[in-house]
């Protein structure tokens, strides 16, 4: 392409993760010149995914980077050099003997695998899904049901199976066994297992969790103290049968340590996505590679919108406009707020607004952060699996279409921990399925996800304990018998603000005025939930409402977007 030295940009946009692509889509549809670019060689940022192949380059870069201590800077140094950290460290790939064949023969060629560093569960009721439908770029994705969830139960705590699909998965496995989660009150009712009485209290928590404005007035109360003590106070609702409800949380917190504060707004959100898109599931998934598709798409409608995407280039340093109030507030004097920077490779371009996140632009080293963050590290898992384990993917109920992915929870008294290790102080694992369905991997085989917050050098041994766990549940006779094929493992620093970022804006008084001067805002990444938060698109949105203050009524609503001549033309209401 041509140089882009010298030329001028309304934003530039750094790093193509899900945040930073939604607003170049938004702003690049709202009349805004944009320039996006990313210092890797594909899209996604830390939401990418990748061929075996592509999996192999990237765990070289993530550990040849130095991770550095990562903080959300607000930018107002005259020059800002780069030190840009990389949120990955720890990576490596695992290929597991096996008694038959090498796993090597057994995998498909590398670009039948789409191994998704974000394969995360968005529920249906996200403010993301009518996003994706008023900005028209649904039509350019497809999305899968999640199916079942299931918990492994140890025969102590293991009732009869309630069905025939649960009785083909019960396999001998010291005791123990798979059961599937009532995903409402129908499920409960229909569960014979559980006795008149359990029902009866699983019904009342289930109303109460059901309705967001009933379970608020509880909150002063409890809301920071456990959530088990509160099914077991409030409810009476027996040990043995706590274990589902706090598997619907996605807590990564260890049992005594998920609040109610934590539990019941998540299981709010999962009981009242069940249905809206069909009956029986509330989560999707993306196909083909999870929120990396996501990115992609909103990419490319970028670029219909005028936006110019740019790889391999990411920023040396920024050198913003000295400028005093009167310049500030004379807005037709556009030149003196425009700040220069310096790309990789020596190209030099100006523009008004600098966007990206803590993990995609330089760090400041003149100012305080504006609010303090707490670094989070997830350990992660991906790992083919043989087979497909079919027997986990049933349709939830009768009309529902077939599931692509599942959920499967593993108490910490179920899988192996160190005997140096308090059980009590170790998290539920999560495992998250993928079947071939998603076009992540070759038909007769399927993905398993799996990550841990729990901080201890064992947790990558954690969560290839119930990896294990999961497959000894389908007996030998199972053909063909499940095996791990590869896995990959790494580690990602996620930052917590302490409280929601404040993005200026122009409207809140005179005492912004020298955040919105600066010109450089931060996204936050996204955090270490299993399933997408709708924090994400909010912080999009107060960015883009930002940038587009002063244009009235041309900016046009946030991704709404009218169908252009020659595209478009299917029926918005087949989502």
């Amino acid at each position: 392409m041509e140089s882009l030295n010298d030329t001028s940009w309304d934003v530039l946009i750094c790093g193509t993760g899900l945040p930073q692509s939604l607003l170049a889509q938004a702003l690049s549809r709202s009349g805004k010149k944009v320039l996006h670019i990313d210092r890797n060689d594909y899209y996604g940022g830390a939401e990418a995914a990748f061929s075996l192949q592509e999996v192999g380059t990237w765990v070289d870069q993530a550990n040849a980077c130095e991770l550095h201590d990562l903080h959300v800077r607000w930018t107002k140094l005259t020059v800002v050099e780069a030190s840009v950290p990389t949120p990955f460290s720890h990576a490596s790939i695992h290929r597991p003997s096996s008694n038959d064949q090498s796993p090597d023969s057994r995998l498909g060629f590398s670009r039948a695998y789409s191994i998704s560093c974000a394969p995360h569960l968005i529920y249906t009721r996200s403010n993301l899904i009518p996003a994706l439908v008023s900005s028209k770029i649904y039509r350019q994705l497809e999305f899968l049901a999640v199916g079942s969830w299931w918990i492994f139960e140890r025969e102590k705590n293991a009732s009869k199976p309630d069905s025939d699909t649960e009785a083909s998965i019960a396999k001998e496995n010291g005791g123990g066994k798979l059961r599937k989660i009532p995903g409402g009150r129908e499920d409960v009712f229909a569960d014979r297992s559980i006795d008149l009485r359990s029902t009866r209290s699983l019904m009342k928590f289930l109303k109460l969790a059901a309705d967001a404005e009933a379970f608020v007035t509880v909150m002063p109360e409890w809301g920071e103290r456990p959530f088990s003590e509160f099914l077991e106070t409030q409810f009476r609702i027996k040990p043995e049968l706590q274990a589902p409800l706090l598997a619907l949380t996605l807590s990564p917190h260890p049992i005594l340590r998920t609040t109610v504060a934590c539990a019941l707004p998540r299981i709010h959100r999962h009981l009242t996505s069940i249905g809206i898109f069909g009956p029986g599931f509330g989560a999707l998934l993306p196909k083909w590679g999870g929120l990396a598709e996501i990115a992609q798409v909103a990419c490319r409608a970028g670029a219909v919108g005028g936006g110019v995407y740019v790889l391999k280039k990411g920023i040396e340093s920024i050198k913003l406009p000295s400028f005093s109030s009167d310049s500030f507030n004379a807005t037709e004097n556009t030149q003196s707020l425009l700040s220069k920077i310096r790309l990789q490779g020596g190209d030099v371009v100006q523009a008004r607004w600098v966007i990206g996140t803590h993990a995609t632009l330089p760090e400041t080293h003149d100012l305080e952060p504006k609010q303090q963050t707490n670094t989070i590290e997830i350990t992660h898992h991906a790992a083919i699996v043989s087979s497909s384990l079919t027997s986990l993917f049933p349709p939830p109920v009768e009309g529902s279409p077939p599931p692509a992915g599942v959920v499967v929870v593993l108490p910490p008294n179920t899988f192996a921990v160190p005997e140096s290790l308090d059980v009590s102080e170790v998290p539920s694992i999560y495992l998250i399925i993928h079947s071939s369905d998603t076009g992540e991997c070759p038909e007769g085989q399927c993905i398993i996800y799996t990550s841990t917050s729990f901080s201890h050098p064992s947790a990558p041994d954690l969560l290839r304990s119930a990896i294990d766990t999961l497959l000894s549940t389908f007996s030998i006779e199972t053909t063909p018998k499940p095996d791990i094929l590869w896995v990959l493992t790494y580690k990602q620093h996620h930052q917590l603000p302490s409280s929601q970022p404040s993005i200026p804006n122009p409207a809140h008084g005179p005492e912004h005025a020298s955040d919105r001067q600066s010109g450089v805002l931060y996204l936050q990444d996204l955090g270490p939930s299993l399933a997408l938060e709708d924090d994400v698109l909010r912080d999009v949105r107060a960015v883009w409402e930002c940038i587009t203050a002063d244009d009235g009524d041309a900016r046009g609503g946030f991704m709404q977007f009218e169908d252009r001549e020659g595209v478009g033309g299917e029926d918005d209401e087949d989502v």
